[in-house]
């Protein structure tokens, strides 16, 4: 069994943004009852320090060179369970108003990076796999073998780097290799760190990792397609033979209809029509909703960006509201999907509600109390959404891309058979289409709709499978 270190951006239970955050919370404790020993390294953001530094310890202090310029760092941990997670502090850097979107993100990544590679050395303690998450951590494999590669403590290092959305890359300015990294201009000039004029964090975790993972088989074919790839199609065809496709899991004992303290009426598979029933009048009182049991409601939670496929929904606006359904959205992102949902809510009171942000105690209790899930992205690498729906007996009605695909079996009427719904193309009037079947299924066909409830909630969608396939990859690496 292998000792490894997850570098990240972000991780339950501190902060969250997206689904990575998701994936550092759960996937390391499954790996340690696997018999793996795994730490964990993030930035230590304002409200980590806020709610959780009084729990924290002193580790080292040290300092690193950036822009020419020796500057401090703090390393504190804590365990979670019998996971130990580190954090770096600094801050200017990272005690800011939000986690990324910066001028200055580059430099402070940078910094994150390099302070994480001396922590090694600082702590004595080298792991024999470094498993590196999306761009923020992408030159850790390139420091190590080009940066250190003097040192057989760092040589010894196995790397796996995970791409989780390749739509966000980390590029940069290429002066930024010699200031803030401390790396040779020769690998610009090789290629090795080179991407449209300056530097790819991104591209150089691809290159330099001994395995390359995506977050779902579908997602990792797809990335080697021009219309998926984001301009990196043909780094990756590079590593086509090193690229692995595992689907994500989820915390199924924080996400427990069962148990869920964040829910006011718990359910099994046994009691899912009733129990579900009652969460929905709960939820539907709490957000102004007409309070109806019998009425299909459709909820989302999702970040409102152009990738998780509104722009279709708001084509059809005018029809969403003529269905017989109710639509409560958690949420946001861009201003102008933002504004039409707040729209929609004025000249829809006690059937459509939109609730601006993001708020986890909120979104268990949407999960619990929805019929249908609506989940149709353009792209998507894994999901954890689905998953979670799912798991409360909530169906999923998805695109057919990347884990969607991987995840949601569609619904055949025939052989009586899935625990979803799905459509295959971009395109406002497919969604629209599968989600009047979706309604047809619901009101006209009860016996079909129990039957995809129960094939939802019998879904596996923990991380038992996924963690087997990262300790055979592991196991490549440190036999």
């Amino acid at each position: 069994m292998a000792r490894i270190l997850m570098v990240a951006s972000e991780g339950l239970p501190y902060i969250k943004s997206g689904g990575l955050a998701d994936v550092i919370g759960s996937l390391p404790k499954e790996l340690v009852k696997k018999g793996h020993e795994v730490r964990v390294v993030m930035p230590l953001y304002a409200p980590i320090a806020r709610k959780f530094h009084d729990g924290f310890q002193l580790e080292a202090q040290y300092t690193v060179s950036i822009s020419y310029h020796e500057v401090p760092v703090n390393i504190w941990s804590q365990m979670q369970g019998d996971v130990k997670f580190y954090f770096v502090e600094h801050k200017g850097y990272f005690e800011r108003d939000n986690l990324y979107g910066y001028m200055d993100d580059g430099e402070r990544f940078a910094y994150f990076q390099k302070a994480v590679i001396e922590m090694l050395n600082q702590l004595n303690y080298f792991p024999e796999i470094m498993h590196s998450h999306d761009w923020h951590t992408g030159m850790i494999p390139v420091m190590c073998k080009e940066g250190h590669s003097f040192d057989e403590r760092y040589r010894n290092i196995k790397h796996v780097y995970t791409i989780h959305n390749l739509a966000y890359q980390g590029n940069f300015g290429a002066e930024m290799l010699d200031s803030c990294l401390g790396l040779d201009y020769r690998i610009f000039d090789n290629g090795n760190v080179r991407y449209d004029g300056g530097i790819s964090f991104m591209k150089s975790g691809i290159l330099y990792a001994d395995k390359v993972t995506t977050v779902s088989p579908s997602y990792s074919q797809e990335i080697l397609t021009p219309q998926y790839g984001e301009h990196m199609e043909m780094v990756l065809e590079m590593r086509r033979y090193d690229l692995w496709g595992i689907t994500n899991g989820i915390d199924i004992e924080s996400w427990n209809p069962k148990t869920d303290p964040e829910i006011p009426y718990h359910f099994n598979k046994v009691n899912v029509k009733k129990q579900k029933a009652a969460n929905k009048m709960a939820l539907q009182q709490e957000m102004g909703l007409q309070v109806n049991p019998d009425v299909m409601l459709v909820g989302v939670v999702s970040r409102l960006t152009w990738q998780k496929g509104f722009y279709l929904l708001m084509e059809k606006l005018h029809e969403l509201c003529q269905m017989p359904i109710q639509l409560c959205v958690l949420g946001s992102g861009e201003e102008r999907i933002e504004q039409e949902m707040a729209q929609l809510e004025n000249g829809n009171k006690g059937k459509i509600v939109f609730y601006k942000g993001y708020n986890d105690s909120l979104a268990h209790r949407i999960y619990a109390a929805s019929d249908l899930f609506l989940m149709p992205s353009l792209f998507e690498p894994c999901g954890i959404s689905q998953l979670i729906s799912m798991r409360y007996g909530t169906l999923p009605l998805v695109r057919e891309t990347g884990g969607l695909r991987d995840t949601v079996n569609p619904y055949n009427e025939f052989e009586k058979s899935g625990n979803g719904f799905s459509f295959a193309n971009y395109n406002s009037d497919e969604l629209i289409g599968v989600l009047w079947n979706a309604i047809h299924v619901y009101y006209d066909c009860p016996q079909d709709w129990k039957m995809l409830v129960r094939n939802a909630m019998n879904t596996d969608v923990s991380w038992e499978a996924s963690a087997n396939t990262y300790c055979q990859l592991y196991a490549q690496l440190h036999p």
